[in-house]
């Protein structure tokens, strides 16, 4: 498993620990809430009791008390008393601006109603009273809590994961940025050597196969050094002529692969001569673009870089016949870290991905694949700067 799976693995289990939390929860709070509504509808039921029973209360004055102990401690559940004629009697806990308007006050038993069963005071002799109820606002704060608490949990996490991926992209750009460096640094003097070397040979023996095809690496190794010195700077995009670029790539590639994968170019542009590029990077990502062509196919089958544009985009397509990419690695394949190779570093794609989108302002997806069939990749680039 690659680090990309490795990583993507560990997102889908944060993020299934996340919800086991949130829904868990989410259940033991919707159980306390059915608990303290059950609780409320008791406290209810002991207010319409004690109401009653102080209707016909002839004894004691401290039963008169307890009574009116027992009203005056509901301090949470609103409730509203009418008679039968669904005349207002009285509320408590109802808001002030409910209670001093009558219409509110109104509107504010018809919803009760629809929420509660009221509770029936009998006062004897064929009278009765009724009591309507709702929820406290404590019950229904505890009633949304847990899916704030979930939402939060949710926000947490994706603060936590863009965090820890944006510092660990940063010091991930930084170390390959100090490696680019270092790396053309070092193959600074014995590329120097090599071209050297070179011109020596191509003067002893012109006209040679050896000689021509040395010269030619050696150029190539060059670029190479120059494509590592680019990486973390901004490179000047200047009027290039995007149809030679592709067909030196190919030509380069074409005497360097296996004799058993065609590999052929179709301009069907007018020209293309004046796109803003980097010849050196935009090289390079038609020849990662070829190589994952190569590597698809396992070395055998055909390949066709195509240009073709429009009035306002140049476009580049390598279409091969290889084993084709899964719809749902489209995007991934993108990522650093992506690789079907056992030894492969997964960086081609991600660094042609750079390369398009960041220095030329372009875009770089998967056009169409099949598995079994093949793939085709596309390059777009503006004309215009």
């Amino acid at each position: 498993m690659n680090i990309y799976r490795k990583k993507l693995v560990w997102q889908v289990l944060l993020l299934i620990f996340a919800v086991i939390i949130g829904f868990g929860s989410l259940l033991y709070t919707r159980d306390l809430v059915g608990k303290l509504k059950e609780e409320e509808r008791k406290k209810a039921e002991l207010w319409a009791e004690a109401t009653r029973r102080l209707v016909g209360l002839s004894g004691s004055p401290d039963d008169f008390d307890f009574l009116f102990r027992i009203i005056e401690d509901n301090t949470t559940v609103p409730v509203i008393l009418i008679d039968s004629r669904q005349n207002i009697i009285s509320q408590r806990n109802i808001p002030a601006g409910i209670a001093s308007d009558t219409a509110a006050l109104r509107r504010e038993l018809k919803r009760m109603d629809k929420r509660n069963e009221p509770i029936i005071v009998d006062l004897g002799n064929g009278a009765v009273n009724y009591i309507y109820y709702r929820e406290s606002t404590l019950l229904r704060q505890l009633r949304i809590y847990p899916y704030v608490q979930l939402g939060v949990i949710l926000l947490f996490i994706a603060i936590a994961y863009i965090a820890f991926n944006s510092s660990r992209s940063a010091e991930q750009n930084q170390v390959w940025l100090g490696l680019s460096r270092e790396t053309a640094h070092q193959l600074g003097t014995p590329t120097s050597s090599l071209s050297a070397w070179a011109e020596i040979i191509r003067s002893r023996y012109p006209g040679t196969d050896i000689a021509e095809e040395l010269s030619v690496d050696v150029e190539r190794l060059g670029s190479v050094v120059e494509r590592f010195s680019l990486i973390g700077s901004k490179p000047k995009l200047l009027p290039g002529d995007l149809p030679a670029l592709a067909e030196k790539t190919v030509t380069y590639m074409h005497k360097r692969i296996g004799s058993t994968v065609d590999l052929q170019i179709a301009n069907e542009t007018a020209g293309c001569s004046e796109v803003p590029l980097n010849p050196v990077l935009l090289g390079w990502v038609i020849e990662n673009l070829v190589k994952n062509s190569i590597d698809a196919m396992k070395g055998a089958g055909s390949i066709t870089v195509r240009l073709s544009e429009n009035d306002q985009e140049a476009i580049i397509d390598v279409e091969d016949t290889g084993k084709g990419i899964p719809r749902k690695d489209f995007k991934t394949i993108f990522k650093p870290g992506y690789s079907t190779r056992e030894r492969g570093w997964g960086l081609g794609l991600s660094l042609s991905k750079r390369i398009v989108e960041e220095y030329h302002k372009g875009r770089i997806f998967v056009l169409h694949s099949e598995p079994g069939k093949g793939s085709c990749m596309r390059v777009v680039l503006q004309k215009k700067k």
